[in-house]
């Protein structure tokens, strides 16, 4: 392969055509011949560039509005022939084939299109042919041709021309790696837009995501596992990982995951009272509600302030100053929130160590969409988990009713569960958790774990008796056996909260009524894995 490639002459076909001036005008003072077709050739000749049109190479006009202009022997054989290859060699003299020793070329904007809601004949229409093939063309032939397909490798490919009369390998080689991922994403897009929207597939045979690198990471779930954090293409809900850094370390694989199971916990409360959540390891460990963010904060924290130690919090509201001082008043590695006043960033500047994420909109939990897990030799595929279940749809099964307030609390509480790790119990009081168990291997130990935590509550606060006492409680899947139910009613619970259709059922039911509980069946679990 030859290092040094000198650009004798560019083909420039642009959709996206920001730059195009200064790039023009760096091609000229190093006296390369620019082909150029339609629109950009028409761009070039306003800033004062000479410009040859690519009908002009192939001897054929433009045709069929436009579909056809590029795809020619004279351009993909000036842009694939192996320089030092004699029968290539002789083939392009025979054939009046002239080498192209650069392509610049961006694609139509087939992603804006959708978006923007244009109709289905006019999508079609924005699906590039000619870019793709040239691109591919170009990439391919790295070894004696520079693709360039980012604007904002314009400057790169100057610099490269003025340091040293042409392109090195490397630089070629560079460019064609990122010319390839951007055909990948981009046919990605069009096979998604075809399978989802135009056919309606649920399912597709063929299912490809485009994503782009937005950062590495400090490392993965352990130091010695490397990781980073890819944006997917295309639209997508506003969370985390668009969330803007404002101080803090780099962030880890844990400190993501830790602070989007945060987020949208805090999400589903984005149009009620405020909220504080902590997390600790992706389970939440306090979570509450009150009129002042500050009175939320507290009143999360109590629930276990021995886990929220290096805990991660979440807001559903902008953090006012109280509240940040208070939350700077321990350990905390993660704060996310959709903003926070000057002051409050000020306080948490302090804390030089801390992450402070700034997400603007919270994400809609809501939303569709899909969520994956890798497994070996496989990915697993299912749709997010957006249900959600009103009081209309309660089905009270116990002989005592629910009051409200206990209505109230089974809603809350079943809210926390939907994002704790199966088996997951949850006790909540008057808009806060009282204890939460999580990840155990059967229901009962989760019901005596957050029982457990709510004693220490107690016990560290000062309170009289457990928050557990008269609390409601949320299993986030049914109880096949009345032991779990048992549990909870021993920590004090009178209202329960969870799917029913276990075989046990009116075993549970049974237990319930002896116990004086108030039982609410959903028709709908949470598992959480």
């Amino acid at each position: 392969m030859t290092d040094i490639v000198p650009v004798r002459r560019a083909l420039i076909s642009l959709s996206d055509k920001s730059g195009l001036d200064e790039l023009a005008a760096g091609l000229a003072r190093h006296g390369v011949e620019i082909v150029s077709t339609g629109g950009t050739a028409a761009k070039l000749r306003e800033f004062g560039n000479e410009v040859r049109d690519v009908s002009d190479l192939t001897g054929f006009p433009e045709m069929m509005d436009g579909r056809v202009k590029t795809l020619h022997p004279k351009v993909h054989g000036g842009l694939l022939a192996v320089r030092d290859n004699p029968e290539h060699v002789a083939a392009m003299d025979a054939h009046g084939i002239v080498p192209i020793d650069l392509v610049v070329v961006n694609l139509y904007p087939f992603l804006n299109t959708v978006t923007s809601g244009a109709d289905r004949d006019t999508i079609i229409e924005n699906i590039d042919i000619g870019g793709p093939s040239m691109v591919r063309s170009a990439a391919k032939n790295h070894a004696h041709v520079a693709i360039v397909t980012d604007p904002a490798d314009y400057a790169a490919l100057l610099e490269q021309l003025d340091a040293n009369g042409g392109t090195t390998l490397e630089f070629r080689k560079s460019l064609a790696a990122k010319a390839f991922a951007l055909t990948a994403a981009y046919d990605s897009t069009i096979s998604q837009w075809f399978a989802f929207a135009d056919q309606g597939e649920r399912w597709p045979h063929s299912w490809t995501r485009a994503s782009t690198l937005k950062m590495p990471l400090r490392y993965g779930e352990n130091p010695h596992q490397q990781a980073a954090l890819y944006l997917p293409v295309g639209p997508s809900a506003r969370g985390v990982a668009q969330a803007s850094q404002v101080q803090g370390k780099e962030l880890s694989y844990n400190n993501l995951n830790d602070a989007n199971a945060a987020l949208e916990l805090a999400a589903e409360f984005r149009d009620g009272p405020p909220t504080i959540v902590i997390v600790k390891h992706a389970n939440p460990c306090g979570v509450a509600t009150r009129d002042r963010l500050l009175d939320a904060w507290k009143e999360a924290l109590a629930c276990d302030a021995v886990s929220a130690f290096g805990g991660i919090v979440a807001s559903n509201r902008p953090l006012d100053v109280a509240t940040a001082e208070a939350i700077t008043d321990i350990f905390t590695e993660v704060v996310v929130a959709p903003d926070a006043d000057d002051e409050a960033k000020a306080i948490f500047a302090k804390k030089k160590n801390l992450r402070l994420l700034l997400t603007g909109d919270l994400p809609d939990p809501r939303r569709g969409g899909q969520t994956l897990a890798i497994i070996a030799g496989g990915i697993l595929m299912q749709d997010r988990d957006n249900g959600v279940v009103t009081r209309e749809q309660l089905k009270v099964v116990t002989r005592r009713q629910p009051t409200e307030q206990e209505l109230d609390d089974c809603l809350f509480a079943w809210t926390v569960a939907k994002h704790v790790k199966s088996n997951a119990i949850v006790y909540a009081k008057d808009g806060v958790t009282a204890g939460i168990g999580a990840g155990q291997m059967n229901r009962r130990d989760s019901a005596r774990i957050a029982a457990i935590r709510a004693r220490e509550a107690a016990e560290a606060n000062g309170w009289p008796e457990p928050r557990t006492v008269g609390s409601a409680v949320a299993s986030d899947a049914f109880f096949p056996f009345a032991d779990g139910l048992l549990a909870a009613a021993e920590a004090g619970a009178t209202a329960v909260i969870q799917p029913g259709g276990s075989i046990r059922d009116d075993e549970v039911i049974a237990a319930a009524d002896e116990a004086g509980l108030a039982m609410v069946f959903t028709g709908m679990r949470h598992f959480r894995h």
